[in-house]
């Protein structure tokens, strides 16, 4: 098995694994607080538990709630697979299904009488749960993936969507049930932003700050997957007292992971500093125009489109890498801009 593979295949089992560990979290907090205090999750596993709580009281039927989570994500899992991503959707599914084989397996048993306590420890672990699996480019389905499509088609924040959602279920926990229980949701649901905002990040937008003596490098494999504009800086290192580059680039929460990997495949020594992006002016690559992104680079391999050299424009730029890399970090004397814009000399002759 080629390295190549060997990282792919340990990418794969460490998603899988986190998978798992963050399905057994959200089961064990509703198993444990939220189911037996009433108070509800979020997203569709929190509609599940209301549908499972209604027609348990009122029509003495008591339907399964894993299998009803599966039921309610599947026309989710559709828009997913179809308009979101493949991979992403692949690994939701996974989560949902094994979150919902623990809901079968693990019984129902308050270990607190205080409503108060089982909406807080509820947030904190599911949220310990959720955030693991964003930490690692892993959604958990549900909300997470109808808020992403409805803002890679409107191109407004997630987050509102997150809120309309979630605020649908709480009002109706309130009228069919009690104010009381439907306030104490809130509560749960305020931790659980908060504890994912401290494992991951809430923030849509994020800038990322890389100090590299591969600035071209990065850059390149960055753009390889991402249709992201970054700034290099030449800077000096305060301890090194050599020269180096300061590459800086705005991106999306959703993105980080996958940004972060590519960065350390290039260069494991890089140093990565991310902060928080309140506010952005300016013009930002919205989701959809990334998709396009994606579509024409596909495109692009498929036609096997030729630099002016005759060269695969994908194999050029691996070459570059291959280079910097040779070179123990020294910026080639030929940059990627200005081999690109030699072809688009080239294309316009």
């Amino acid at each position: 098995m080629s390295k190549v593979k060997d990282a792919a295949y340990y990418e794969h089992l460490k998603k899988m694994l986190i998978a798992i560990l963050s399905a057994f979290l959200c089961a064990i907090s509703m198993k444990l607080f939220l189911i037996p205090a009433k108070v509800y999750a979020s997203g569709l596993n929190g509609a599940a538990q209301l549908i499972v709580d209604i027609f348990h009281d009122f029509l003495s039927i008591d339907l399964p709630m894993g299998l009803l989570i599966i039921a309610l994500n599947l026309p989710v899992f559709w828009i997913g697979w179809t308009r979101v991503g493949k991979s992403l959707t692949f690994y939701s599914f996974v989560v949902i299904g094994i979150t919902a084989f623990f809901l079968s397996v693990i019984p129902t048993h308050q270990i607190s009488d205080d409503i108060i306590l089982n909406s807080i420890f509820g947030g904190v672990i599911s949220a310990a749960g959720v955030g693991l699996a964003l930490k690692h480019g892993i959604s958990t389905g549900g909300l997470d993936i109808i808020a992403l499509y409805l803002s890679r088609k409107n191109d407004t924040p997630t987050g509102r969507y997150f809120m309309i959602l979630n605020g649908i279920i709480i009002v109706v926990a309130g009228a069919v049930y009690n104010w009381q229980n439907a306030l104490y949701t809130l509560v749960s649901r305020y931790v659980n932003s908060y504890v994912i905002d401290l494992i991951h990040t809430n923030y849509q937008k994020l800038t990322v700050f890389i100090i590299t003596p591969h600035a071209d490098a990065v850059v390149s494999a960055i753009q390889e997957n991402f249709d992201r504009g970054a700034t290099i800086i030449p800077a000096y290192g305060g301890y090194s007292k050599k020269p180096i580059y300061s590459v800086m680039m705005v991106v999306s929460n959703y993105e980080i992971y996958e940004i972060e990997r590519t960065i350390k495949s290039v260069d494991p020594k890089a140093f990565i500093d991310i902060v928080e992006t309140r506010r952005l002016n300016g013009y930002y690559h919205s989701e959809k125009e990334q998709n396009s992104f994606l579509k024409k680079r596909q495109k692009l391999k498929k036609d096997n489109h030729k630099h002016p050299n005759g060269e695969n424009i994908i194999d050029c730029q691996k070459r570059y890498r291959r280079r910097y890399q040779r070179n123990g970090g020294k910026q080639s004397t030929i940059t990627h801009n200005e081999h690109f814009q030699a072809n688009h000399k080239h294309n316009k002759q």
